[in-house]
Parts: structure tokens; C-alpha cells; sequence
């Protein structure tokens, strides 16, 4: 299904910033980013059990995880001016919304990128966060080809 029809507007003046800083694709994004996290984390969790128990969790990613992902990933030029870690954290949601909505990702491609970067300590928040910051820094040097240069 095409989803053309939402980008119009937006596909009329294309640039790193009109992506990045806007409210609606980084709120359809915040649900793409805690699904795919949710699920990642989920898979990684699972396949690390010793007692083999099924995990589910239904994690959000916090603001400092994706804030710190942006800048990794040297992307912040596509946040407003003077930002902060909220801005940038809606910065990255709105990223991959529009990655997912141009049908260059699905859902299960996100997924999968997060999984493969999830290896270590899921378990202890610490670890977690700096692993997620790893992970999502992966998905954004990932999506990277598919925003435009300007």
C-alpha cells in the first residue's frame, strides 16, 4: 500500500531538516521506533534464556538513547538549531518514519538491524542503554543513503 498521499506536502521542498523536524512523522515514528525496540529486545532476550522462557517486553526507547544514536551517527544536521535531547530524539523518530513510509524498510528490516546489533547485557539498564545507543546508531549510518544530501 502507498502512503504517498501523507508525504506530498513534504516531498514538495525535500531537505534533511524538513524531515527531521517534523511533528507528524516523528510521532508515527515513536510507535515504529518502540514496536521495533520492543521487538528486538524481545528476540535478543528470548534467544539469550538459559531456561529457554519466552520474553516479551514492551520497552520504550528513551530520548537519551536516540539523542545520543543522532550525534553517533553524525546526523544532527537534520534536528533543528539548538536542540535538545528531546528534539533530537523526535529527530530520529521522524527519520525512520519516513524511511518506512518511502517503503525503503519495513518494519521487519528495522528489526533486524536492531537485533543484530543487540549482543551484549540486555538485562542490566546501564548496559542496555549503551547498547541500544549502538544499535540505533547502526539503523541511522543504515538509513543514512536513503535521506536526501541537502
Amino acid at each position: 500500500m502507498s502512503y504517498d498521499f501523507l508525504l506530498k506536502d513534504l516531498n514538495n521542498n525535500l531537505t534533511q531538516k524538513s524531515i527531521g523536524t517534523d511533528k507528524g512523522l516523528a510521532k508515527i515514528g515513536d510507535s515504529i521506533v518502540n514496536l521495533t525496540y520492543s521487538v528486538a529486545k524481545s528476540i535478543v532476550l528470548t534467544r539469550n534464556s538459559k531456561t529457554n522462557k519466552i520474553n516479551r517486553t514492551g520497552m520504550k526507547v528513551s530520548k537519551t538513547i536516540l539523542a545520543n544514536a543522532l550525534k553517533k551517527a553524525d546526523m544532527k544536521k537534520f534536528s533543528k538549531s539548538r536542540a535538545d535531547a528531546h528534539d533530537l530524539a523526535d529527530t530520529v523518530e521522524a527519520l525512520i518514519a519516513y524511511i518506512w513510509f518511502i517503503e525503503k524498510m519495513t518494519i521487519e528490516d528495522i528489526i533486524n538491524i536492531l537485533v543484530d546489533s543487540l549482543k551484549e547485557n540486555l538485562i542490566v539498564r546501564s548496559e542496555e542503554i549503551k547498547n541500544a545507543t549502538v544499535a540505533f546508531t547502526n539503523l541511522l549510518i543504515h538509513i543514512k543513503k536513503y535521506l536526501p544530501e541537502n
